[in-house]
């Protein structure tokens, strides 16, 4: 509209003054975050449906059907069944009072209606309403919890938005329409924090702990998905009903447009680091890794490269891949190439994972990752998970795989770490905690060496703790050896100091989505 000199946009005084901001530099992707210099921000201000519905002359509805429509269009024109599969999708943009509630929205098919926005609610529930009402007229989507550790604790709440107490319709509502969640993208990384999982040592991965507009600190408590895991257990023991039964994604969110998630590609979440295109002069880099912690926005060097999801389907088709976000047969990555799969069920024994017909058996017999436990037989003692776990081919090593057991016990939830499979060299100290698999990182040029690690892990494990009484979840979490972090190879790149504000070397991972437990009533 803005492009077409005769439109009523593009004449009328709001038009002309983005196009006025355009030509000043104040709307491209190298603004500085903060004041009217803030693009997101700033377009927002713009863009609000009441300052569009004053505009003389134009018609909103037509100017969104026919934006829509655009995106609809290109989503079928690069789909090639069997080869590159594109969605049908958007971003659902609640933040009340800058605490994210973000959705991303995925339709099954080649047609979608007009998207029901923030703009019409901020509340979830809404959302999933439209949802459920969509499908009955022959739309099937679903949304996707995105970026939950800069919710301040509202996504994954003991309330609804409204303060209410979590009832059985919301829980039942809310797992019709939103089964999966998002646990790792470009601003952080929303499987636990450290305030929340003391005794994981590798709880601190990639933390993002503040909101998205503002330095303020983002609560822990119901940001974070194994946290919201361990509520979902407690909700459904005292309700009957689990509202955060969930599969697990990863996603990129660079603003930029690009879908890179490597360390070595990182393209800055807005543009500006260029790593893959060789880009950054030293200055440029300089000036991008000491960006002060207390503006506006956010540090960019506190930011991730961005994450990928995995899913275990028949084909390469829409039909098949949104059948497996359905299902929850999901898996996630920090970035790499990682494959992992896991299956629960009560008959599998040591050796299961090397046998030539072991998923076909573990289908039959068990249950895959996003799905329940099978019932327990009379005679079986604990469950058994096999799980199998393959290095990025271009990435690097295996580190261990580890199983997180997550459980209910006297109305609270817990949790455990178990360190399942690993290379047979390795030790465990007396306590029993498992020797460090080393650091092969060189930072003077910025790489490593695969000399340790494993190129795949594979293995059958019992819970050793089980009670038949407790509900349980278990998921699989796949650490890399250390690798550098973006930041330390544009830093050497670029011949500057490598900054101090993050690490300098980072453990690439991969999580499966859980597998639930439920006793028998």
């Amino acid at each position: 509209e803005l492009d077409d000199p005769d439109s009523a946009l593009s004449k009328s005084e709001l038009g002309q003054r983005i196009k006025t901001l355009k030509a000043e530099g104040k709307l491209n992707l190298t603004a500085k975050r903060n004041g009217d210099n803030d693009v997101l921000a700033l377009l927002g201000q713009l863009l609000k449906p009441e300052t569009l519905k004053a505009v003389p002359g134009l018609d909103t509805a037509k100017l969104t059907s026919s934006a829509w429509q655009r995106e609809i269009d290109a989503a079928n024109r690069y789909y090639q069944p069997g080869k590159f599969t594109t969605f049908i999708g958007y971003e659902w943009t609640s933040m009340p009072n800058g605490q994210n509630l973000h959705r991303n929205v995925i339709f099954r098919g080649n047609t979608a209606p007009n998207p029901f926005t923030s703009a019409d609610s901020s509340k979830p529930e809404d959302l999933w309403t439209w949802l459920s009402k969509i499908r009955a007229q022959g739309h099937e989507a679903l949304a996707i919890a995105h970026n939950a550790n800069a919710s301040n604790g509202l996504m994954y709440d003991w309330t609804t938005l409204d303060g209410r107490p979590i009832d059985v319709a919301y829980a039942v509502l809310r797992q019709q329409n939103e089964p999966l969640s998002e646990i790792s993208q470009n601003k952080g990384t929303s499987e636990t924090h450290p305030s929340l999982s003391p005794n994981d040592e590798f709880a601190g991965f990639e933390i993002f702990d503040r909101l998205l507009i503002s330095p303020q600190k983002s609560r822990p408590s119901g940001s974070y998905l194994r946290d919201a895991i361990g509520k979902g257990l407690v909700l459904d023991e005292k309700i009957g009903a689990n509202p955060y039964k969930d599969g697990f994604v990863g996603a990129a969110d660079l603003h930029g447009g690009l879908s890179v998630s490597s360390e070595q590609d990182y393209g800055g979440n807005v543009g500006g680091a260029n790593l893959g295109g060789g880009r950054t002069t030293p200055e440029a880099a300089k000036a991008l890794l000491s960006t002060p912690k207390d503006t506006d926005g956010f540090n960019v060097t506190i930011t991730g490269s961005g994450a990928l999801t995995g899913v275990w389907a028949e084909q390469n088709t829409r039909e098949a891949i949104y059948d497996a976000f359905r299902r929850k047969e999901t898996f996630a990555t920090s970035g790499t190439r990682i494959k992992v799969r896991l299956f629960g069920g009560w008959t599998f024994n040591q050796g299961f994972d090397r046998a030539p017909d072991a998923v076909k058996v573990a289908y039959a017999n068990g249950a895959p990752m996003g799905s329940d436990l099978p019932a327990r037989p009379a005679n079986a003692t604990a469950p058994s998970f096999v799980v199998w776990a393959l290095k990025d081919p271009d990435g690097a090593n295996l580190d261990r795989v580890q199983i997180i057991k997550i459980w209910t016990e006297g109305g609270a939830q817990k949790e455990k770490i178990f360190d399942v499979a690993f290379d047979k060299t390795r030790k465990r100290d007396a306590s029993g905690k498992l020797s460090a698999v080393g650091n092969t990182v060189d930072l003077k040029t910025a790489t490593f060496t695969n000399t340790i690690g494993s190129v795949s892990l594979s293995t059958v494990w019992r819970d050793p703790e089980f009670k038949a009484n407790q509900r349980a979840a278990y998921y699989v979490r796949v650490l890399e050896i250390p690798t550098p972090r973006w930041s330390t190879i544009l830093a050497v790149k670029s011949g500057v100091a490598i900054p101090d504000s993050v690490p300098a070397t980072i453990q690439e991972r991969a999580w499966s989505s859980p597998i639930w437990y439920t006793p028998k009533s």
